[in-house]
Order: structure tokens, then C-alpha cells, then sequence
């Protein structure tokens, strides 16, 4: 079933203003009415307020910082953010979710802001595997039996590596750009020279001055992926700052570039994850109810849904949403992001 829809800030003003009313949320969201330019792309939107004080739980090879919004009897959803992005991807459509009483966490992944490895011996992996079994250790820390699972780009592969992986831990799914279960033998196969060209980073991050220049410039490195990837988001730089203090995390460059060389198979993973790696190389597919998501101006590589629909074998739907919105999707369609996660409850009974 495929479901094309447009971006309507209208109710995007009225779910924040909900949001904005309730008790349960973890700090105030504003949203401004707004209408697409000729060319489709939306005027400047001012940085939403900043989420209030983040908790931090040991949760297996990580103290993990993260936001718990909404009441602690709501249905769990956990919402998982991308490279290079952060927690504040989901500053508005926490609020929504909330108000409507869903109990959401939003964790910070490996290599940025509060999170930390426990030890310091820890091998600084990026390997999808172990960021997925990150998010099913939280779950675990929190007692969390099963979780809504939503998100995009890193966040996005995680969910649902779960789903794949774990169907019992993941009662739904959202994901922005759909089946992203990648290997590292997928990662070797030669694409043509059009798409080789979108990952021109990724061949950066394998050499040494890649990973130096990451280090060095990592504001303006993310800022221009940002641009890039959202390329009629007129985002302002307060948006921007607020996210980019993330970056500081002191495994964040190690995370990054092991990620991208382990995807190339120039880095090893762990051991300890290779029966899963072996399962992942097959595709599996994913049965839990799943809606996925595409922004209709994606500048990040991501692909055609009609490659992935039938890896999705249980109740689905795609939805196309259009008004210039680009790969940080939650971010710059709260509202279509939260409704698509509302409805996939729905469509878990």
C-alpha cells in the first residue's frame, strides 16, 4: 500500500500547540506555520527549545544518556537518530508523541553526546550489529520487553536490524528510506559512477587524512552533509550548534570512521558479532508492522522503494512525504514522522 503526503504545517502548529499543554512533556516545542517558496523549499525555522535534563543508565558496554518523555504507563516507542545528527532530530515530535501518551526514549547512539563506553579497553566499533544489540541493551536496562522502533539513516538500520533479528523486541516499525540491512560484502560490490559519487565521504573516511580532517573540521564536515542531504531545509545555525555539541563526544570520530571502513571491509568488526553479521548478510526480512518513510527532496543516497517493499512481509505501507523535505525527515516533518508512528501502533493492534 503506498500512501503519498504532503506536509501540512497547519497541523504541525496545532499538534506542537497540544504538545506545548500537556504535563508529561520533557521541555516546550515550538513550531511556526509555514508555506513552501516557489521552488518547494521552506523558509528558515527557528531552533526549537533544547530537551530538558538527559538520564543516564548503565546499559551493557555503555552509560547511555537519553530522553524519557511521556507517561511512564504509555505504550514505549524509542526513537533512534542518524549520522551526523543527534537526539534533537526528534525535538518535536517527542512532544506529540508524548501528548498522546506514548512513553518515548530518545538515546544518544555510541560516539555522541552523553553516551559513554563503560570502559575505556572498549573497542571503539561503529559495526551495525553492535549498535543494534546498544539499543536492545538499553531496552534491557530500562525493562523494556517490546518497543515501537523508529527512525532514520543509523537509526533507521538499527530498528530494523531488530525487527529482523528480534521481531519479539520491536512491536513496530518506522523507518525513513525503508530496508537498510546492509553487509560488508554488499559494501565491496562496485556501484555505478553516479552513485559511487554520493558516497564520496565514506571513501574520504578510509584514508588517514579522511579521518584527520573529520577530527579537525567535524562542524563544517556535518553542516555541509546537512546541506547536502536536506538540500530545501533552510535550517539556521542555532539548529544546527545545538546538535553539532553532540560531535564532541570523545569516541565520535572513532565511531564515525570505523563505521564507513567496516561497511568497505577496510576495518574488522568483533567477533563477538558474527553470527549476527552472518544472519544480516542473508536480508532477512521483516515481519513486524511497518510504515516507511521517503522526504521527496533526499539528498543522502537511499533507495528506490520498489527495491525493498517485499522485505517487508507483514502489514506495510510507504509513504512519499513531499513539500522539499529531505533526509533528517523527522526533524523536518515532526508531524508526519509522529502520525506515521501513531498509525503503526495502529497497525500493531
Amino acid at each position: 500500500m503506498s500512501e503519498e503526503t504532503t506536509f501540512d504545517r497547519r497541523r504541525l502548529l496545532g499538534a506542537a500547540a497540544v504538545a506545548l499543554a500537556s504535563p508529561v512533556l520533557i521541555g516546550p516545542a515550538t513550531a511556526v506555520a509555514e508555506s513552501p517558496s516557489k521552488e518547494g523549499s521552506s523558509p528558515a525555522k527557528s531552533a526549537s527549545s533544547p530537551f530538558g535534563p538527559i538520564k543516564q543508565v548503565d546499559a551493557g558496554a555503555l552509560n547511555v544518556g537519553y530522553v524519557d518523555a511521556g507517561p511512564a504507563s504509555g505504550r514505549p516507542v524509542i526513537l533512534l537518530h542518524g549520522w551526523p545528527y543527534d537526539i534533537h532530530s526528534f525535538v518535536d515530535v517527542a512532544p506529540i508523541l508524548a501528548s498522546a501518551g506514548y512513553r518515548v526514549f530518545v538515546p544518544y547512539l555510541r560516539g555522541y553526546g552523553a553516551t559513554r563506553f563503560r570502559s575505556k579497553d572498549a573497542v571503539r566499533n561503529g559495526q551495525p550489529s553492535a549498535v543494534a544489540v546498544d539499543t536492545t541493551d538499553l531496552m534491557d536496562a530500562l525493562k523494556i520487553k517490546s518497543a515501537i522502533l523508529a527512525g532514520f539513516d543509523w537509526g533507521g538500520r538499527t530498528a530494523n536490524i531488530i525487527a529482523a533479528l528480534w521481531p519479539e523486541r520491536c512491536n513496530a516499525l518506522v523507518s525513513v528510506s525503508g530496508y537498510l540491512i546492509g553487509s560488508q560484502a554488499a559494501g565491496k560490490q562496485p556501484l555505478p559512477p553516479n552513485a559511487e559519487l554520493q558516497w564520496w565521504y565514506q571513501f574520504y573516511f578510509a584514508t588517514e587524512r579522511g579521518r584527520a580532517g573529520y577530527d579537525k573540521y567535524r562542524h563544517d564536515f556535518a553542516k555541509l552533509i546537512w546541506q547536502l542531504a536536506s538540500p530545501k531545509w533552510n535550517f539556521d545555525d542555532a539548529t544546527f550548534d545545538r546538535t553539532a555539541a553532540a560531535f564532541q563526544n570523545p569516541d565520535h570520530v572513532a565511531i564515525s570512521i570505523h563505521n564507513y571502513r567496516w561497511r568497505l571491509g577496510l576495518a574488522d568488526g568483533e567477533r563477538k558479532y558474527d553470527n549476527l553479521e552472518k544472519r544480516l548478510v542473508e536480508s532477512p526480512v521483516i515481519s513486524v508492522p511497518t510504515i516507511t518513510m521517503e522526504g521527496d527532496a533526499n539528498g543522502a543516497p537511499h533507495p528506490d522503494p520498489s527495491s525493498y517493499a517485499k522485505k517487508f512481509t507483514g502489514k506495510y505501507e510507504h509513504r512519499l512525504i513531499t513539500g522539499g523535505v529531505g533526509h533528517n525527515l523527522p526533524q523536518e516533518a515532526p508531524a508526519a514522522f509522529a502520525r506515521a508512528v501513531t498509525d503503526v501502533a495502529g497497525l500493531a493492534g
